[in-house]
Formats: structure tokens, C-alpha cells, sequence
């Protein structure tokens, strides 16, 4: 089930929170750029599919394309609309691999400014900024569905 309020103006942001069994427990991928954590995430553009844009980013930013959608592909969750109207809307995916291929976007920033972890849920929690926790408790909940 999906909770969202309708928008006149809603900028969309479209990601990914993948995920990795590394044998004992799920995995959360999450990436730095400069100062903040988040999942791998791109504005969406007019008329463009939301998971599309979501699994692009993710293969540009981390190289990962191995992606499953276990949990289908209408499983995602929003986060609360800000006050200029933007809001980030998650899909869940499943990696089979923990390699990642962290490219850094091209301009003045270097290495230093990126980086990534694969993190367990409550790792999460401290890295990634409040507006996510919305996000990660609907993670745990597919999760626990054992769908994936």
C-alpha cells in the first residue's frame, strides 16, 4: 500500500534502497555525497517513468543493473512532501552481489566527496537523515514479508 498526498507542484525524486542478504541479515545500501546519506536517487523528469529513472540511477551512481525487483514493481514508499513541494519516492530492489562500482559525478568535487556503505537497518537509522525513517519502516515491513 502506498501513502501519498497529491501535489499541484510536486518535484519527484525517484531512487532505490537495494538490498544485499550477505547470509546472516539484509544490507542497505546507502551513499554519501559531500555531507549527506541517502539512497541512490535522481530528480525525475516530466513524462519519464519513476522506476526507470530510479534503476539508472542506480546502475550510473553504483554500477549496480543486477537488480531484482522482489517485491514488485508498485512496491515503493514516498516521503513526506518538503515545503517547496519535493518529495523522494523509494523502490525496494534485491542485489545479488555486494560489489559496487562508486562513480563520482564529473565537475570540482573529488573521491573524498563520495562515498558508499552497505549498512545494516540499524546503521540506517544514524546515517541517513529523519525524512528516511518513514522509508526504512516500510523496509522492514517488506522485509519481514519474506517476499524477497
Amino acid at each position: 500500500m502506498t501513502w501519498s498526498r497529491p501535489l499541484a507542484n510536486k518535484i519527484l525524486s525517484s531512487g532505490t534502497a537495494v538490498v544485499y542478504f550477505d547470509g546472516e541479515r539484509y544490507r542497505l545500501l546507502a551513499v554519501r555525497s559531500f555531507d549527506s546519506w541517502d539512497f541512490p536517487k535522481a530528480l525525475v523528469p516530466d513524462g519519464e517513468d519513476p522506476l526507470r529513472v530510479a534503476l539508472d540511477e542506480t546502475r550510473a551512481v553504483a554500477g549496480l543493473s543486477d537488480l531484482e525487483l522482489s517485491w514488485g514493481e508498485e512496491a515503493f514508499r514516498e516521503t513526506i512532501a518538503a515545503e517547496d513541494g519535493s518529495v523522494s519516492r523509494y523502490y525496494l530492489a534485491q542485489s545479488k552481489t555486494d560489489e559496487v562500482a562508486l562513480r563520482v559525478p564529473p565537475g570540482d568535487a573529488g573521491l573524498e566527496d563520495f562515498e558508499y556503505r552497505w549498512v545494516t537497518l540499524e546503521e540506517a537509522e544514524d546515517i541517513l537523515p529523519p525524512r528516511l525513517a518513514i522509508v526504512l519502516d516500510w523496509i522492514v515491513g517488506q522485509l519481514a514479508s519474506g517476499v524477497g
